[in-house]
């Protein structure tokens, strides 16, 4: 019977080893980054890219984000830099839109021209997916994000004159660097942003138009 039992406690005791043994493989296989595979062009897919790799390395940090999408795009060529803020400016100007700006209004409660733009900022920041799906329906951002986290990425503006500086080595901003390059092929976000897209809104009308977002938040 002695040894029965003992038989018993150790085939328990193996089979416990073996499913601790694969949860912690589970865990580091969950916890590691794979190694970042720079491509030949900066087109969108790269951009993506980028991205993807800075929010995965990141953890959730967006000064690690923004460290993290400086380092990888000084390795790139001053004229992709430049693509990745022409790209950039793109996104920002195609979310440009009264239902973005609804979700901004929802999430943070105010809307201003900064917080607005920074907003658009953090939405690219998210990733490809998610910026997709926002742009199609501002509810389904409810799925992916807490009430907690900080809706704004302003850092993200910069981070292509930054890796430019480190890339050139140059110091002062002149009309070679990416924000002056994009601004003079007419990609202005600012002063001379095109119109707003879509139909504005009413505040009393967002628990309507967007309720999963409206509750997440209200």
């Amino acid at each position: 019977m002695r040894k029965f039992k003992a038989i018993v406690f150790l085939m328990l005791l193996v089979i416990s080893c073996q499913q601790t043994n694969k949860n912690n493989s589970e865990k580091k296989s969950n916890n590691t980054v794979m190694e970042f595979i720079k491509g030949d062009k900066m087109n969108k897919a790269e951009f993506w890219k980028i991205i993807k790799y800075s929010i995965a390395k990141s953890n959730g940090d967006k000064v690690e984000q923004e460290k993290n999408i400086i380092e990888i795009l000084s390795s790139y060529n001053p004229e992709q830099i430049i693509e990745f803020e022409i790209i950039f400016r793109q996104l920002i100007i195609q979310a440009d839109d009264f239902k973005i700006m609804a979700a901004q209004k929802i999430i943070e409660g105010y809307v201003s021209d900064d917080s607005y733009l920074y907003f658009r900022c953090w939405l690219i920041g998210k990733g490809q997916e998610i910026y997709i799906k926002a742009l199609e329906n501002p509810d389904l951002l409810s799925e992916s994000i807490h009430r907690d986290e900080e809706s704004n990425f302003e850092e993200l503006m910069y981070v292509a004159t930054n890796a430019y500086k480190i890339k050139t080595d140059k110091k002062e901003e002149d009309e070679s660097f990416p924000r002056d390059v994009a601004i003079a092929k007419g990609l202005d976000y600012d002063f001379g942003a095109p119109p707003t897209k879509g139909i504005n809104w009413k505040e009393e009308e967002l628990s309507t138009l967007y309720p999963k977002l409206w509750a997440l938040f209200n």
